[in-house]
């Protein structure tokens, strides 16, 4: 009995690790939005490192961001590269199950609301977007306003 509940409990520690990825979020050192992007992931028990840029063009080129799906922070975990202010709860269902040739995901701009761009209740409608390495997107998840 031990034994089994020893075994539990060793991979319950282990499941709340896999959760806890690590994050390297790219971002310019003047954004404060992508601080505040950043709590968010680590309030959802993500570890985040940032890594701050004066330009941020070099970094979206190399990691495949089209200016259709640009924002102003892109996060690479375990491969995959998030650009914007997506939220974490979509980033954790992603990293679970990643559709299929899946490169990562994308919120376009910076839409109120977003995590990391709250201001009061006002939110605006946005579109979390999947997209691959041969430029397709799709939606993934979308957000109603108010």
């Amino acid at each position: 009995m031990k034994t089994k509940a020893l075994t539990l409990a060793v991979l319950a520690l282990l499941s709340g690790q896999a959760l806890a990825a690590d994050v390297l979020n790219h971002k310019s050192p003047y954004c404060g939005c992508c601080s505040e992007w950043t709590k968010h992931m680590q309030d959802a028990g993500f570890k985040v490192d940032e890594k701050l840029h004066e330009n941020m063009n070099p970094i979206k080129k190399k990691l495949g961001i089209t200016p259709e799906l640009a924002s102003c922070h892109t996060a690479e975990i375990d491969g995959y590269v998030f650009e914007g202010h997506i939220p974490a709860a979509d980033i954790k269902a992603f990293l679970e199950n990643p559709p299929r040739n899946a490169k990562g995901l994308a919120v376009p701009g910076m839409p109120m609301g977003s995590p990391g761009m709250e201001y009061g209740d006002k939110k605006d409608e946005f579109t979390v977007y999947a997209f691959n390495e041969q430029g397709q997107v799709f939606t993934y998840r979308h957000y109603q306003g108010n």
